[in-house]
């Protein structure tokens, strides 16, 4: 089982496919993943995450940012982002508001043209303080994989039986376009249950949905590092160009930015 997890609250710089260079910013317990999902294709395995975890706390947060943000610009080292990351879903910490608003200041002194943003399942966006601090980064970014019930508790396996697609895509409308999507396609196999997301059914109640969201702009890929499950595949870049083309067909009054990330 492949697992890569984080062990400093501050990680990177690292050249991100989609974000550019990316300073990580990890409000997880560091060696172990905490998370709301626990997807087939996360980097950081599988396994039970519930309970009681040591987060790192605002204040550590801070003076851990200000010491590598210093040093980046001692180097002559400008990042393109911040980005909040690491070892599961970050606005499970409890702090998150609070977090988000000193990230902000520090920026402000150091970097103040680098963007910050978030990488979410969405799970959490239902609560009024998540979604006001998503609201106040540069790139709100967040996870909808599929249109359909049963594929995304297949590939994302989220904790709570009682998750809802519906519910979800509920949630993201009410950023009313200030939010970025982000889709990971692929297909395989885990516990005796095939997905595929990128069939025709998958991807014309994908783009529906999308189109009722309304978002900023829209980020799909597949995998990119090695998965925890060994029987996931790959999406060619020329069927993401082609659900790319579809998306962009079906809101062409919209001018929707779609961008295609690939590996390599």
């Amino acid at each position: 089982m492949s697992t890569v997890l984080y062990q400093d609250i501050i990680f990177g710089p690292v050249h991100s496919r989609r974000l550019g260079l990316s300073l990580g910013i990890n409000l997880l317990p560091l060696q172990r993943k905490y998370c709301t999902f626990d997807c087939v294709y996360c980097e950081c395995g599988l396994g039970d995450m519930k309970g009681v975890k040591k987060l790192p706390t605002a204040d550590q947060l801070e003076a851990a940012l200000r010491d590598r943000l210093e040093k980046m610009r001692a180097q002559g080292q400008c990042p393109d982002v911040l980005t909040f990351a690491g070892n599961g879903e970050p606005t499970l910490h409890p702090d998150f508001p609070e977090i988000v608003e000193r990230v902000r200041q520090v920026r402000d002194v150091f970097f103040p043209t680098a963007k910050i943003s978030v990488l979410s399942n969405a799970t959490q966006i239902s609560r009024p303080e998540i979604h006001q601090a998503l609201l106040r980064v540069d790139n709100n970014i967040l996870k909808l994989d599929s249109a359909f019930q049963e594929t995304m508790h297949q590939m994302n396996r989220p904790w709570r039986k009682e998750f809802s697609v519906t519910g979800l895509v509920e949630n993201l409308k009410s950023f009313k376009g200030r939010l970025i999507i982000q889709t990971m396609f692929l297909k395989g196999e885990y516990q005796g249950h095939s997905f595929d997301n990128t069939t025709d059914r998958e991807v014309e109640a994908w783009i529906k949905l999308v189109t009722e969201i309304a978002p900023a702009s829209v980020m799909i890929y597949s995998l990119d590092r090695e998965a925890p499950v060994s029987t996931l595949e790959k999406i060619p870049a020329a069927t993401l160009r082609q659900i790319a083309g579809r998306l962009q067909s079906a809101l062409k009054a919209s001018g929707l930015d779609v961008t295609v990330s690939v590996a390599g």
